[in-house]
């Protein structure tokens, strides 16, 4: 399918920002962006839209989600890290079955899709429903099945997650034309043995795929970690070779002045959560050293039941705003940074080299802000306009490999009254009302 969008503002990625076409043309053909300019392109297009008023951007990617926990979105608020995670999650977790997995990932669908993800790393289980779902919806996704062991007789060569993240790796790596990759995940240092860790890092080190952990999320989990261990979360995982292939770490909040050196050494990204990091009162991850040590941040959500919502434009909102008011200097953290981290640098994460950016030849991952709204006007800063003030309901556009997704309140992909009637469904099947 080829595309003509036509008088479309665009904004473009440059080396240390972003620049911005005003009334201007973008072409898709099949799967990537055929041309950006200022004059109509030569050549016949199967669909021309008028985007007048309309801003064309990089969709924006999630680089740390647990999309089913949607489903549990509400439960056990106001409660710290570990009482919430042990006591109110996991016995509800314990309950979900693949069906209601399905259910509750195409939900988690409906809220990414219709506020600009285009493309996100997800750490759950019954993974294959979670990829089977993306496939019908179109988007992108790096999913994996976290290891974790609370069992000292498990063994890691016949124990029941290692042998799923095999099958998941071996069914759904590069499915979806290319759409779905698959990830390898150490859940977190309190959840998991040593010689497990040790032993799955190799073997994602052997097949190539990237590690997506849990880092310091709290200053309990970072401390304990050092009395049990006389080293930090990071310097444990280190030395078990999780950092000897590409790795993501998410939330990193208590991470030292030695970790952050580690983790620039290593090349290990850092997911920043602020919304989930501010509600479960974890603290302010030191973005502001990180960035100075040159490690790449992106931003997710985490899941739903801590966020508790999927709304990317949020994050990028707090982001952009919590550490200048936490340092007292609104220079430290600019939106350019945050935005940066939202599109290129989680396409980087995610060993996606061709999004994150809209350039010719790059896939056609492209999300759409309506601008015509009393809340982005005036434009006197585009940058500054989408980190401050826009919100995820004034995407009205989102194709994923030059394909749409959703336009103007619409799914095309998802049918939306089918995915709420299962998710209802679900919902009584795991709570019982």
């Amino acid at each position: 399918m080829k595309y003509l969008f036509e008088h479309a503002d665009i904004l473009l990625t440059e080396e240390n920002g972003f620049s911005e076409l005003n009334n201007a043309y973008l072409a898709v053909d099949d799967k990537k962006i055929s041309y950006i300019g200022k004059e109509r392109p030569s050549g016949e297009f199967d669909v021309v839209k008028d985007f007048t008023g309309k801003l064309l951007m990089p969709g924006l990617i999630n680089t740390h989600c647990h999309a089913p926990m949607v489903m549990l979105r509400g439960i056990g608020s106001d409660l710290p890290l570990q009482e919430w995670l042990f006591e109110k999650m996991m016995p509800v977790e314990d309950r979900f079955n693949a069906k209601t997995i399905r259910f509750a990932s195409e939900l988690a669908l409906l809220e990414m899709i219709s506020t600009g993800t285009t493309s996100f790393s997800d750490m759950y289980f019954f993974c294959s429903s979670t990829a089977e779902a993306c496939i019908e919806a179109g988007i992108k996704a790096n999913i994996c099945r976290p290891m974790q062991s609370f069992d000292l007789a498990d063994d890691y060569k016949t124990m029941y997650r290692k042998l799923e993240a095999d099958e998941l790796y071996n069914s759904y790596n590069g499915a979806g034309d290319g759409r779905i990759l698959i990830d390898d995940s150490i859940h977190a240092e309190y959840t998991c043995r040593e010689d497990i860790v040790r032993a799955h890092s190799l073997v994602a080190k052997e097949r190539g795929t990237r590690m997506h952990i849990h880092l310091s999320e709290t200053k309990k989990e970072h401390e304990e970690c050092i009395q049990k261990y006389g080293k930090t979360p990071a310097r444990w995982f280190a030395d078990l070779g999780a950092f000897d292939l590409p790795a993501f770490a998410a939330h990193c909040v208590w991470i030292s002045d030695e970790d952050i050196a580690l983790l620039a050494e290593k090349g290990v990204s850092a997911v920043h959560n602020p919304s989930s990091n501010m509600k479960l009162g974890s603290g302010f991850a030191p973005i502001v050293k990180m960035q100075k040590a040159g490690i790449n941040i992106t931003l997710g959500t985490d899941g739903a039941a801590s966020n508790n919502n999927l709304n990317m434009f949020e994050e990028l909102h707090i982001a952009s705003i919590i550490h200048n008011g936490y340092m007292l200097d609104p220079t430290v953290v600019k939106c350019t940074d945050t935005l940066r981290m939202a599109t290129v640098n989680g396409a980087k994460l995610q060993g996606r080299q061709d999004t994150g950016a809209l350039k010719v030849g790059n896939c056609a991952d492209i999300i759409a802000i309506d601008m015509d709204k009393p809340h982005l006007f005036p434009n006197n800063d585009t940058v500054a306009l989408l980190c401050y003030s826009a919100q995820g309901s004034d995407v009205c556009m989102n194709m994923v490999d030059g394909k749409i997704l959703y336009e103007n309140g619409e799914y095309l992909t998802i049918d939306r009254e089918k995915v709420l009637f299962n998710a209802r469904a679900a919902k009584k099947e795991l709570l019982g009302y």
